[in-house]
């Protein structure tokens, strides 16, 4: 990723088709070490492609990936709040039922 954020930085500051030069130049101002086959790769992979495709091209997969959220996410949501208060009945219950428990100390009138 390191390798594309600095081909893309070169692009915007002017190099039409950065050499690895150019991306190791950037790469070193931020004491990033770089390894020459990944750029040589991306190189090959990006030289001679418009950047603004490229990345409609990614915005496009990109809208067709499923986030989460959604339905479910809205389900969940409102489900949140009931979950919540029945939680706070059964501790309410299991209270009450502790107290009547110490109120005889585990014994019955009818022991």
């Amino acid at each position: 990723m390191r390798y594309v954020a600095a081909y893309l930085l070169a692009v915007l500051g002017g190099k039409s088709s950065p050499a690895s030069s150019d991306l190791e130049k950037i790469l070193g101002s931020v004491g990033v070490e770089s390894d020459s086959d990944r750029l040589k790769t991306v190189i090959g992979q990006l030289n001679g492609k418009s950047i603004e495709e490229l990345i409609s091209q990614g915005r496009e997969k990109l809208s067709s990936m499923p986030v989460g959220g959604g339905a479910p996410a809205a389900v969940a949501v409102a489900q949140a709040p009931a979950a919540a208060e029945e939680k706070k009945e059964s501790k309410k219950e299991e209270k009450v039922e502790s107290e009547s428990e110490d109120e005889d100390m585990g014994f019955s009138l009818f022991d």
